[in-house]
């Protein structure tokens, strides 16, 4: 599959892109409830954490500050974690869990990596 190393930058930025794109509709889900309303009663936390998920979301999709916002969005996804599906059971399938941990090691891969091409901090 060597014809897919000349796409790694492309594939690498639709990554970034997408991840950033999906993590502000979070936030917007907590704060506007919209696309769907948020589930759960909001908190100072809650609101913190969406305000995070629509900025941070924002900057990692257009690649400004990238490596910062990717790495705040990286902690607050492993907080949610905890506070909100790791302590309930081991196994992230069972606690529901999959998607904060998925997002925590994308933004934390995006922040290690930095904002690569089709980005504003390329520029």
């Amino acid at each position: 599959m060597q014809f897919l190393d000349e796409y790694q930058p492309h594939t690498y930025a639709l990554l970034r892109i997408i991840t950033g794109f999906l993590f502000i509709w979070h936030g917007t889900q907590k704060l506007f409830g919209f696309p769907v309303e948020y589930p759960f009663e909001l908190s100072t936390l809650t609101y913190t954490a969406a305000g995070i998920e629509i900025i941070g979301g924002a900057l990692v999709m257009i690649g400004l500050a990238t490596r910062p916002a990717a790495f705040i969005c990286s902690g607050t996804m492993a907080v949610a974690y905890w506070m909100r599906h790791g302590m309930n059971d081991f196994f992230p399938i069972l606690n529901r869990g999959e998607l904060a941990i998925m997002f925590c090691f994308a933004f934390l891969y995006i922040a290690a990596k930095g904002a690569g091409i089709w980005s504003l901090d390329k520029k």
